[in-house]
């Protein structure tokens, strides 16, 4: 029951009203709500009124100073024992922006309008797709801080992502899709100077990128348990995480989704050059046995440690510039390479989307249209070779 008093100032008689909404869990002592001023004792039970049904329905939130950058160092932890760190990393780069605009303002004051403003100002500056992950990841936080009734409404409800309106350079600075991977003959380049001058491990390294479509954190991740050597099968469940390219601080974490947990035929020769690469890795084993890190890792360095992302790429530019190709391509482009490859092969889409672990299907359904795009047109001209003395005499 909500106590109205009265109270003498210099601007003459005013109420006030005392609540008590309940007990701090962290102390232990009441907590109750004070509030002055009101003209009439009416307009002080009044006010108190609604705040006492807030509390019956379970609506009152309690005035509090958090400000986001505290409420974000809340919502990490909690996040941390639910999502895998690679998961966490993404959300903090994504939430830094957030971050900057309000990590001092105390959570309370922080309006839908003011969001938008802020989301519409980053739109200026960065993609829709990491405008989106940064919406979505600001969303959590403040949907976390609803949860716990540190605030009443969520600001990020409703609010609008600006879509990018793309100009005549944003379609020239993507370039063409087959600029995303390899033809078949560029593979054959690329694997040919690889098998030639490529240094150790190259060849089955981005043989196996190119006839598996794994991605380049599945492979690293790769223990020679994980091959089949009777089924002629790899399997695929884990991935190499380690953001500071230091080849001692790497963690193995789970696929991003289900999906990516997965079985998949391989070809015989990269049995072959498996086989091979144990040969020589047993070699390195024994002159290196003092302090060799025996992990049982396939794409391992001398020290036993399994090779870093930036080590791949590394070797994949040197050899690049030993070819005659152009492309700006990574070690992801022999993922897309893959399912050109598969798509030329008249593999189903969805049979293409399942070796591949494929959560996105944009980039699978882009090389599909030009890969059967250029198998219409291949068609049509063997149509024309084929009939070309009857179409002569039709025309004569």
């Amino acid at each position: 029951m909500a106590r109205i008093y009265k109270k003498d100032s210099n601007n003459g008689l005013t109420w006030g009203y005392v609540v008590y909404v309940g007990t701090d869990p962290g102390t232990g002592k009441e907590r109750r709500v004070y509030k002055q001023g009101f003209r009439t004792k009416k307009d002080a039970k009044l006010a108190a009124a609604i705040i006492e049904n807030q509390l019956d329905k379970g609506e009152y939130i309690q005035p509090t100073s958090t400000t986001f950058e505290a409420l974000l160092q809340d919502w990490e932890q909690h996040y941390a024992n639910l999502a895998k760190e690679s998961s966490l990393r993404a959300r903090r780069i994504a939430l830094k922006h957030i971050n900057f605009k309000f990590g001092k303002t105390p959570i309370q004051k922080i309006k839908k309008k003011s969001y938008q403003d802020c989301i519409d100002e980053l739109a200026t500056k960065f993609s829709t797709n990491y405008i989106a992950s940064i919406h979505t990841s600001a969303n959590m936080v403040f949907e976390y801080a609803l949860e716990n009734k540190l605030i009443k409404d969520v600001p990020t409800k409703g609010v609008k992502i600006p879509k990018k309106i793309e100009t005549v350079e944003d379609l020239e600075k993507q370039g063409p899709i087959q600029e995303k991977f390899l033809e078949k003959e560029e593979l054959e380049e690329f694997l040919s100077i690889a098998k030639e001058e490529g240094l150790e491990g190259d060849l089955l390294a981005f043989t196996m990128l190119a006839y598996t479509g794994l991605r380049i954190g599945e492979m690293i991740a790769l223990r020679w348990s994980d091959i089949d050597y009777t089924e002629l099968t790899l399997r695929v469940y884990k991935t190499y995480y380690n953001p500071t390219n230091n080849k001692l601080k790497y963690k193995l974490l789970t696929p991003k989704n289900t999906g990516s947990r997965r079985t998949i035929t391989i070809d015989p020769i990269l049995i072959s050059l498996l086989q091979l690469n144990k040969v020589e890795q047993d070699k390195i084993k024994k002159e290196n046995k003092q302090f060799y890190n025996d992990d049982n890792f396939i794409f391992a360095m001398n020290e036993g440690y399994p090779k870093t992302i930036k080590h791949i790429s590394i070797r994949m530019s040197r050899l690049l510039k030993k070819s005659s190709i152009t492309k700006k391509l990574t070690p992801h482009s022999f993922r897309h390479t893959h399912t050109s490859l598969l798509i030329e092969a008249n593999v189903h889409i969805k049979e293409i989307q399942e070796r591949l672990g494929h959560s996105d299907i944009n980039t699978t359904m882009d090389i599909y249209a030009h890969m059967t795009k250029n198998i219409k047109k291949e068609a049509s001209n063997k149509f024309g070779n084929l009939m070309e003395n009857l179409s002569k005499n039709l025309i004569d």
